[in-house]
């Protein structure tokens, strides 16, 4: 299949590499010219805009930062529209609100180009082996036609619904695994606090009904003190307040969402915004008046 991919960051990056190593043609295009180095090395074409690049593939993916990201790559001037054939299906890797993945599917629609929501999960480790798991809104069709891509960069591959499922399903996923880090950095924090090795705290809930691939995984990292960046806390705070924003929308009540997503607003303010979302650990260590 051929295949244009735009946007090489964190997650980006990889995820193309996989779909060359799945053995599908690859043209790449990014903002910054040395984001597409790695990937002309190799084996890569690239392009010098997103419609020089849709204008010669049968997928485009897009993995870029938000909504009005997605909106300039697809929608905008020298944009995959712009140049992409009828028949074209374009796909968002990104995470954005649902109601703009509605509203850029129906003005792509529009010029016969088929549109897919379909976020990932997985963080840069899902990302580098492949084992993404891939929420899906859109068509059916468009859905079938995008699979043997999909194949080379996930594992868990679900088509959720129409356009804008994928994005509901990625919040959903964003409230669970942004209230999940908040509580095993809240419960390891509480540990320490009193005196107790959390290292052995989190081995006993490890086999008990407490037990996460959270607290196993960003767990270990956390008593490692390992916050480099595989999921960036700002990215995380957009997310959650996607969830809120989504929740303002409908008029639900997610308290818990709500506590998350503030906590999430003071990691970027108080300096933590480039460290992974673990780093929550060290914010709830400031605010309990122990060094971090």
């Amino acid at each position: 299949m051929k295949i244009g991919f735009i946007g090489l960051g964190i997650m980006g990056r990889p995820m193309a590499l996989n779909l060359l190593n799945g053995g599908h043609q690859l043209a790449v295009w990014a903002r910054r010219a040395e984001s597409m180095q790695p990937l002309l090395d190799a084996g890569a074409r690239g392009a010098a805009s997103p419609a020089a690049l849709a204008g010669g593939v049968d997928l485009v993916i897009s993995m870029v930062a938000d909504a009005p990201d997605v909106e300039q790559v697809m929608l905008g001037e020298r944009g995959v529209a712009s140049a992409g054939k009828a028949g074209l299906v374009a796909v968002d890797m990104s995470t954005i609100r649902p109601a703009a993945a509605r509203s850029i599917a129906a003005r792509l629609l529009e010029q016969g180009i088929d549109f897919l929501d379909a976020p990932v999960s997985g963080g840069e480790v899902g990302a580098v082996a492949g084992t993404l798991s891939i929420m899906v809104g859109g068509s059916a069709a468009a859905f079938e036609r995008a699979r043997p891509a999909f194949a080379s960069i996930g594992r868990n591959i679900v088509h959720v619904g129409e356009s804008g499922a994928g994005q509901v399903a990625k919040a959903a996923n964003q409230i669970v695994t942004g209230v999940g880090v908040l509580t095993v950095a809240e419960a390891l924090n509480f540990a320490a606090r009193s005196g107790v090795d959390p290292a052995r705290v989190r081995e006993a809930l490890l086999g008990g009904f407490a037990y996460s691939r959270i607290l196993e995984n960003h767990g270990q990292r956390m008593l490692d003190r390992d916050f480099r960046p595989g999921f960036k806390s700002w990215m995380h705070q957009k997310d959650m307040n996607i969830v809120m924003q989504s929740a303002h929308e409908l008029g639900l009540c997610l308290p818990v969402s709500a506590a998350t997503a503030q906590m999430y607003n003071a990691m970027v303010g108080s300096g933590l915004g480039e460290e992974d979302s673990i780093a929550v650990l060290k914010l709830l260590e400031r605010l309990s008046g122990a060094a971090s």
